[in-house]
């Protein structure tokens, strides 16, 4: 579906995901063209990604460059199998690709920390292997390839007369990415904000710094842009930045207060606040791994309430407690 002239989204299936699509999109400048993001590594993504760029009159072998905006699997999953067959220049920020290896590759000993993790904070040994072992099946997804450029924010994709700023967008993964048409107002947002869900973001054993006070911060930076058009990573496109930005940003401050409301006086573990507060399913009805996604999401949450002074954090028998001083 063409949303803008040259560009294309591409909606590229992820079975038994509740989001149903990921949207990879596909710019074309002249006779340059290029991908951002692609789909995991399934038989039915790759030809429907195949399929809607022959629609669109392009072949793989015309790419050239793919952008990835995060290495999470959706996105990032089917580039190996493209690499091998396009000459395309492979663009991932320079956090991201020093987490493939560990992530994607020699995952084992992620597994053993993320378990560590865990149990530190809280949650119980009869619970920790289905929640840690939830994120196995997605390896499969994954056919991992090293970027040909890597970058940190600053940097041009040139494309026909387009420039294409790559802006460094943390939060939702340590390195995240948007790319920013300027002349154009045009930004890909790829996860860092979505229409009418909040990304994810997690505190775990292979986060940067402060994963929710980095997004806020980002966030704030992008209130700065001019733009006519948002192409988000799921989703349909929007034209509304400020005012979306507003409303991640209350539902973050509900969250914080929600959080605030459930310690009751007493020192809790972030399982034992995930349980307490409100997903959108209640909390024992969640899937294993997004009953994981929400302990780590929650944690993020205790991180930035702990950075403003509001919590206080220690330290007993192994197990990290949080309380309000």
């Amino acid at each position: 579906m063409e949303v803008a002239p040259g560009i294309y989204q591409l909606k590229i299936p992820i079975p038994n995901n509740p989001l149903g699509f990921i949207n990879s999109y596909l710019v074309i400048s002249g006779q340059e063209s290029l991908l951002i993001d692609t789909g995991w590594n399934t038989d039915e993504a790759f030809e429907s990604l195949n399929q809607q760029l022959a629609e669109a009159g392009v072949k793989l072998g015309d790419l050239k460059y793919i952008a990835i905006t995060h290495i999470h699997p959706d996105h990032y999953g089917l580039v190996g199998r493209l690499e091998r067959q396009s000459k395309a220049a492979l663009v991932i920020h320079e956090i991201e690709r020093n987490l493939l290896p560990s992530r994607y590759v020699h995952y084992e000993d992620l597994i053993e920390e993320m378990d560590r993790w865990l149990a530190i904070n809280g949650v119980p040994p009869e619970d920790r292997s289905s929640l840690n072992r939830a994120s196995i099946e997605i390896l499969g997804l994954v056919d991992v390839a090293m970027p040909d450029l890597t970058v940190h924010g600053g940097e041009h994709l040139l494309l026909g007369d387009l420039d294409l700023e790559i802006l460094w967008t943390p939060g939702h993964s340590a390195g995240h990415i948007c790319l920013y048409e300027r002349s154009r107002k045009w930004l890909f947002s790829g996860d860092h904000i979505l229409p009418k869900i909040t990304p994810n973001i997690s505190m775990n054993s292979q986060s940067i710094g402060n994963p929710l006070v980095d997004y806020l911060n980002s966030l704030r930076q992008m209130e700065q842009l001019t733009t006519d058009l948002v192409m988000p990573g799921h989703g349909a496109v929007f034209t509304n930045l400020a005012g979306r930005i507003k409303e991640i940003e209350q539902h973050h401050e509900k969250r914080l207060g929600e959080i605030m409301e459930s310690f009751q006086g007493i020192s809790k573990t972030a399982y034992q606040i995930a349980i307490d507060i409100s997903w959108f399913l209640p909390f024992n009805k969640l899937a294993p791994f997004s009953k994981r996604m929400a302990i780590t999401e929650t944690l993020a949450h205790l991180e930035l309430l702990l950075a403003q002074g509001r919590l206080i954090k220690t330290e007993q028998d192994g197990i990290i407690w949080y309380a309000v001083p």
